[in-house]
């Protein structure tokens, strides 16, 4: 069997029904296969948009994503994409083209050393230079995906392999990988001080959605009566309704989180990092504050720089394991007090009808559309905060968001990719028009490949983030941040064959999202918003300075 055909079979028996990518000359006989194989093939309108697709199509489906590029340029550009996935852990199968392996060292047309180059965004790498390790290399890769904490791998492929003959009786080999380790032993101790704690916390991150541990996270809350933070990845693991949902942590989360979790004397944190995002002077609880860590990835324990029981393994075998051992949990009225007073302050007095419009109306109104069947993707910056307060979700791998990274460009190709994955689903993309215009050309993508999705566009003319901070933080000197001569952009999408609609007043929001998830198209809702509007609370980076409130009500 040609190497071609057999890359396409192995991914083909592990279930791969799509996978992103764009062609270039190393990948032709690859390519010469596609159309013969069960796999539909997506053709993007950039290779690291090949990458956030397969992202997006990963977050949402809970499956590996599958991403193609050629040799050079094309692997280059599908760096961004790969390291997104890599920063969230999120469990892809990277495949690049390759010059020939009589070429490889000779600085030969679009060759680059991807091997390298892939090295420190992926778990793990291979370069296939004997056609009888590919299956090795296929088996091997898509097992590291998933195994532990998830991530990608990659496989660069040089063109000659696809045409070599490989014997079809190596298909079938299992090569198997050593089981990742796990340590429950401390949960004697965990059950310990949550029993003699009167003020716990759950912090809650993307570890417990990847484990599909949010029923078990859920149900620990209620027992012990416990709220829970959840940092943006987390977002989702417990309905935004519940009575102990507290909403987002970290630099701009929710005032009630901030300061429940500030004075917490117990943080059961589970799948989560301590990232600076979260976890920073502004929102550390005090110095005798204990922590209680579950997470798959050895090298996170401990990071919170404190006492610490610390427990490897699946989040959800840990919490299940927790929820035997812990029995019946202590009651303490005063904190559970403390903690509804915080989350009946934390709300927010707007008035919906200003001009110009503000983007919490946006939110509030894209809210009524949002069901249990509804993927919300963000692109990065003030649109994804608005998003992050103000939407809610009932469950996991609702939102979609470049987290560690902070990918602008993100949104819409990661749309495209949940659209995909979930056909069935309501898909929409909240977006800047910053971020938009780095990755616009994936309108034909969506258009070409009948994957409809709806951008809401809050459209401010700046780059807003960093014109937020800008504002705040250094004396309004908007250097380079002002987007001067931004595009018609429902002529973008006419050209595109996509619709558009544009809304200057706050009254047509609702109708204008109605038309755009109505229409079974690929819509742009224009929606131009207030440039004065801050993402606020916001932590200052320097942790002298005062947090920045905004207009929450204490």
């Amino acid at each position: 069997m040609k190497g071609s055909r057999a890359l396409l079979k192995m991914l083909e028996d592990r279930g791969v029904e799509t996978m992103f990518g764009y062609p270039g000359g190393s990948v032709i006989p690859l390519y010469d296969e596609i159309p013969n194989s069960s796999i539909r093939h997506i053709l993007v309108r950039h290779e690291q948009c090949a990458g956030h697709a397969a992202d997006g199509y990963a977050r949402a489906s809970g499956k590996t994503g599958v991403c193609l590029s050629t040799s050079g340029p094309g692997t280059t550009n599908m760096v961004t994409g790969v390291a997104t996935a890599y920063a969230d852990s999120v469990p892809m199968l990277a495949l690049t083209g390759q010059v020939g392996t009589g070429l490889l060292g000779s600085d030969a047309f679009q060759e680059v050393d991807a091997y390298s180059l892939m090295m420190p965004i992926t778990k793990h790498n291979f370069r296939v230079t004997n056609i009888d390790r590919l299956p090795h290399a296929v088996d091997e890769a898509w097992k590291i995906a998933r195994a532990g904490r998830p991530g990608p791998v990659h496989i660069d492929l040089p063109t000659d392999k696809f045409n070599a003959e490989l014997d079809e009786s190596l298909l079938n080999v299992d090569y198997g990988i050593k089981p990742m380790p796990e340590n429950f032993s401390a949960i004697p101790d965990a059950v310990k001080l949550i029993k003699d704690s009167e003020r716990p916390v759950i912090m809650a991150g993307g570890g417990v959605i990847s484990a599909e541990a949010s029923e078990e996270l859920v149900r620990l809350a209620e027992m012990m009566n416990a709220p829970v933070v959840t940092p943006l990845m987390g977002i989702g693991c417990i309905p935004s309704t519940h009575p102990l949902c507290m909403g987002a942590l970290g630099m701009h989360g929710r005032m009630c989180a901030t300061e429940i979790f500030s004075n917490a004397d117990l943080v059961i944190a589970v799948g989560t990092k301590f990232s600076d995002r979260t976890y920073s002077p502004h929102t550390k609880p005090a110095e005798k504050c204990k922590v209680i860590q579950f997470d798959i990835d050895s090298a996170q324990l401990g990071r919170s720089g404190r006492a610490s029981v610390n427990l490897l393994g699946d989040a959800k075998k840990g919490l299940k394991l927790l929820i035997e051992a812990l029995g019946k949990s202590p009651e303490h009225q005063a904190w559970d007090r403390t903690v509804r007073e915080a989350k009946a302050r934390c709300a927010c007095d707007f008035n919906y009808y200003t001009h110009p419009i503000i983007p919490q109306k946006v939110m509030k109104e894209l809210n009524t559309f949002i069901d249990d069947e509804t993927i919300i993707t963000t692109d990065v910056g003030q649109n994804q905060m608005w998003a992050m307060h103000c939407l809610d979700f009932s469950r996991p791998r609702q939102l979609l968001s470049s987290g560690s990274f902070g990918t602008m460009g993100f949104g819409l190709p990661a749309a495209i990719g949940a659209k995909a994955a979930r056909p069935d689903c309501k898909v929409a993309a909240v977006v800047g028009d910053g971020g938009l215009q780095m990755v616009i050309q994936e309108l034909a993508t969506a258009v070409s490949e009948d994957l409809p999705v709806v951008i809401v566009l809050l459209n401010n003319g700046w780059l807003g983030m960093v014109r937020q901070w800008q504002k705040l933080f250094w004396d309004k000197n908007y250097s380079a941040t002002k987007l001067n001569d931004n595009p018609d952009f429902s002529l973008i999408a006419k050209a595109y064959g996509a619709r558009c609609v544009t809304v200057e007043r706050a009254g047509e929001v609702h109708d204008a999202l109605a038309e755009a998830f109505g229409c079974g198209e690929t819509c742009i809702v224009d929606i131009h918003v207030d440039p004065e509007e801050d993402a606020l609370p916001m932590l200052p980076p320097n942790p002298a300075l005062p947090l920045v409130r905004g207009r929450c009500k204490y």
